[in-house]
C-alpha cells in the first residue's frame, strides 16, 4: 500500500518542525469545543495526533485510490448533457464519495457543522498531499474556501442551510466570480442582482471560466446596485442549481480535464444575499480569493511533486553512454535545482500558511476573548493586525512562486526524460498540461507580483524579515545569515531609489523586487530548518555503490541545502538590485520601437 503523507519525508518534517500546537489552541480556542463535542480534542497532543491521522488517511486514499485513477480521469473528461447537466469522470465521482466517507471535506469547517476545524497549515499540506495524486479532483477538494465565506459572512439561516451538508461532503460549491468581459478585473462584473416587490433576489447573466460550476453551492458575485459601478456596486449572493441555471457549455482546455469548468447562464434565478450588500468583493469575494490563491499554491506543490519523481526515477534507471542519465552532470544539476525549487516553495507555503493562521487567531481572540489585562488586550490586537499584512503579503508571494517553480519543475521533468516524456507512456506530459493554469487562474503571476510588491514596498517585508532575522539559528549557518543580511540591505535600498520613481517604476520592476524578497525570506525559513530540533534520518538520494539504505540527519540535510540555496541565490539578488536601481525605463520611453507594429490578421 501506498502513501503520499508517509513517502514524503519533507512535509513529515515540516508537520513536527513547526509549532503546529500554538495553531492548534489558537483555532480551538483553548480546547473549549472538548466538553460540547466528543470528537474536538482537549489538548494541543490530542490535536496533533488527529491532524497526522487525517494527513495519513488522506495519504493512503490518495496513493492508492486516487492516483491510478488520475489517467483514466484526464482522458474521459466531462461530459454535458442535453438537459444542462455535467456527468463527472468516473474517477472524479468515486473519489468525491470516498473523500465524503473520509470526512475530509469540511476541513477547515467549525465542530457544530460537522466540520474538523483545522488549521490552514494541514489543509494545505493535505491539498498537495491530494494534487499529487490528481490535480483535477484538488478543484473540487480545494474549494473549502466556499463554505469558510458563507460561515464568516452569511446569516446563521444560510449557515444551517449549507455548511452541515459541506462538511459531510454531500454537497460541492462553486466561485461563480468570472464574466466574458471581467476577469481578473472583478469590479466589471455586470451580471444583475435584482429584488422584486417581496424583496426578493434574484440573478440574471453570464458567468464564464467557472470550477466546478455545475456544482451544488454557488457563490455569485453579481451587480446589486445598478447606479454604482466598480466594486461598491457589487453583493454577494447564493443559490444552488435549478431550472433557471443552465450550463452552456464546458471549455475544451489543455488540462486538468477531471475539473468542470463551466459557461452559467442565470435566468431570474433566485439567491440568497451573503451578509451586507455592496461588500461583496470587498472583503467578501477579496477573503475568498486569498484562500484560493493559497490553495493553488498547494495544488502547484503537488504537481511538482508527482512529476518531480517521474524524473527522479528515470534518471537513476536510464543509461545513455553506458550510464545513468543522473551521471551527466547538466541532469545532475537539474535534478538538484527541482529538488531545491520543491523545499522552498514548500517552505514558503507552509509558513505563509501558518501566518494566515495566525492571523485569524490573534483576530479570533480579539473579538471573542480578549484578554480582561488592556496591555495585552492591545498586544492581541496589534498582533492580529500585524499578521494580517504578513498574510497579505505572502499569500501572493506564495500563489506566484509555486505556481511558477510548478511550471519550470514540469518542463524540466519532461526534459529528463526526453522524448519519453512527451509520449502519454509517462505522466509527465500531463502533469506540464495541468502545471499551466497554476500561473493563471485565481489571478496571473503578474497579479500576484502587483500584489505582493505593495507588501514590499511598503515595509512589510522589512518587518517580516526583521522578525526572520531575530530567530535564534544553528552557528552552522552563519555565514550564510551574514549573506542574507547583506542582500536585505540591498533590497532596501532597491526599494528606497524605487519609491523615488512613482508606482509606474514600481510595477515595471516589481517582479524583480518580489524575487528578491521571496530569495530572502525562503533562506531565512531554509536556515531555520538547518537548526532544527525535530530528530529524524531521511535516506540519502543516489544508487551508487555503498549508497542504498545509507541515511542522514534531516539536519544535516537541510544545511546542506539551505547552503546551495542562500549561495547560489546571493549573486541574483546583487544583479537584480542593481538591476533596479538602474532607472532603465525604456519600457516606456522606447515601447513602440522596441516592440513594432501590432501584425496585420
Amino acid at each position: 500500500m501506498g502513501n503520499f503523507y508517509r513517502d514524503n519525508e519533507d512535509i513529515q518534517f515540516l508537520f513536527r518542525h513547526i509549532d503546529l500546537g500554538q495553531l492548534a489552541k489558537a483555532f480551538e480556542e483553548d480546547f473549549r469545543f472538548a466538553g460540547e463535542f466528543d470528537y474536538a480534542p482537549g489538548s494541543e497532543q490530542e490535536a496533533v495526533r488527529n491532524y497526522e491521522m487525517v494527513l495519513e488517511s488522506l495519504g493512503e486514499l490518495s496513493a492508492d485510490f486516487i492516483a491510478p485513477r488520475a489517467e483514466d480521469v484526464d482522458r474521459e473528461g466531462n461530459q454535458l448533457n442535453e438537459d444542462g447537466t455535467v456527468t463527472r469522470p468516473k474517477g472524479i465521482r468515486e473519489a468525491i464519495e470516498k473523500l465524503g466517507q473520509a470526512e475530509v471535506m469540511g476541513f477547515t469547517l467549525p465542530h457544530r457543522f460537522g466540520g474538523l476545524n483545522f488549521p490552514n497549515l494541514v489543509y494545505s499540506m493535505a491539498v498537495e498531499i491530494l494534487s499529487r495524486a490528481d490535480a483535477s479532483l484538488m478543484n473540487i477538494f480545494g474549494l473549502q474556501g466556499i463554505a469558510d465565506t458563507i460561515n464568516a459572512f452569511a446569516s446563521e439561516e444560510i449557515k444551517q442551510k449549507y455548511l452541515p451538508a459541506f462538511a459531510s461532503g454531500k454537497v460541492t460549491g462553486a466561485m461563480v466570480l468570472t464574466e466574458p468581459d471581467a476577469g481578473s478585473d472583478l469590479q466589471a462584473v455586470k451580471l444583475r442582482a435584482y429584488q422584486d416587490a417581496e424583496g426578493r433576489w434574484f440573478l440574471h447573466g453570464v458567468k464564464r471560466f467557472i470550477t466546478n460550476g455545475c456544482g451544488d453551492v454557488l457563490l455569485v458575485l453579481s451587480r446589486s446596485e445598478p447606479d454604482r459601478s466598480g466594486g461598491l456596486g457589487l453583493s454577494l449572493f447564493v443559490c444552488g442549481p435549478g431550472p433557471t441555471v443552465h450550463i452552456r457549455r464546458l471549455e475544451d482546455k489543455l488540462g486538468i480535464h477531471g475539473s468542470p469548468t463551466c459557461e452559467i447562464f442565470f435566468d431570474h434565478t433566485p439567491c440568497e444575499l451573503i451578509g451586507e450588500r455592496q461588500r461583496g468583493l470587498v472583503p467578501y469575494v477579496a477573503t475568498l480569493m486569498n484562500g484560493a490563491r493559497i490553495g493553488i499554491a498547494a495544488q502547484s506543490m503537488g504537481i511538482a511533486e508527482a512529476t518531480y519523481r517521474i524524473a527522479r526515477d528515470y534518471a537513476a534507471s536510464r543509461k545513455q553512454f553506458s550510464v545513468a542519465i543522473e551521471k551527466l552532470p547538466a541532469v545532475r544539476d537539474m535534478l538538484i535545482d527541482m529538488r531545491l525549487a520543491l523545499e522552498a516553495g514548500r517552505a514558503l507555503l507552509y509558513d505563509a500558511s501558518r501566518v494566515v493562521d495566525l492571523a485569524i487567531g490573534y483576530n479570533t481572540q480579539a473579538e471573542n476573548n480578549p484578554p480582561q489585562d488592556k496591555e495585552q488586550s492591545k498586544r492581541v490586537k496589534d498582533n492580529a493586525r500585524l499578521y494580517r499584512r504578513f498574510a497579505g503579503m505572502l499569500t501572493p508571494m506564495s500563489k506566484y512562486y509555486c505556481s511558477e517553480m510548478c511550471n519550470r519543475v514540469a518542463y524540466d521533468s519532461m526534459q529528463v526524460l526526453g522524448g519519453s516524456g512527451f509520449m502519454r507512456d509517462y505522466a509527465c506530459e500531463r502533469h506540464l498540461r495541468d502545471a499551466r493554469i497554476t500561473t493563471i487562474y485565481e489571478g496571473t503571476s503578474q497579479l500576484q507580483v502587483v500584489a505582493a510588491v505593495r507588501g514590499v514596498c511598503s515595509g512589510t517585508a522589512e518587518k517580516y524579515l526583521a522578525v526572520l532575522s531575530a530567530l535564534e539559528y544553528d552557528p552552522q549557518v552563519g555565514d550564510l545569515l551574514a549573506k542574507l543580511a547583506e542582500g536585505t540591505q540591498q533590497l532596501n535600498a532597491a526599494i528606497e531609489f524605487t519609491k523615488g520613481q512613482g508606482n509606474d517604476y514600481m510595477d515595471l520592476y516589481g517582479r524583480a523586487l518580489v524575487d528578491v524578497a521571496i530569495d530572502l525570506i525562503t533562506g531565512y525559513l531554509l536556515c531555520g530548518q538547518a537548526g532544527t530540533k525535530v530528530e529524524m534520518n531521511v535516506p540519502v538520494a543516489g544508487s551508487g555503490p555503498g549508497r542504498n539504505g545509507q541515511m542522514i540527519p534531516m539536519k544535516q540535510r537541510k544545511a546542506i541545502l539551505a547552503r546551495r540555496y542562500v549561495e547560489k541565490n546571493a549573486p541574483k539578488i546583487k544583479a537584480l538590485t542593481d538591476l533596479i536601481r538602474q532607472g532603465d525605463r525604456s519600457t516606456f520611453n522606447n515601447y513602440e520601437a522596441l516592440v513594432g507594429p501590432v501584425p496585420e490578421a
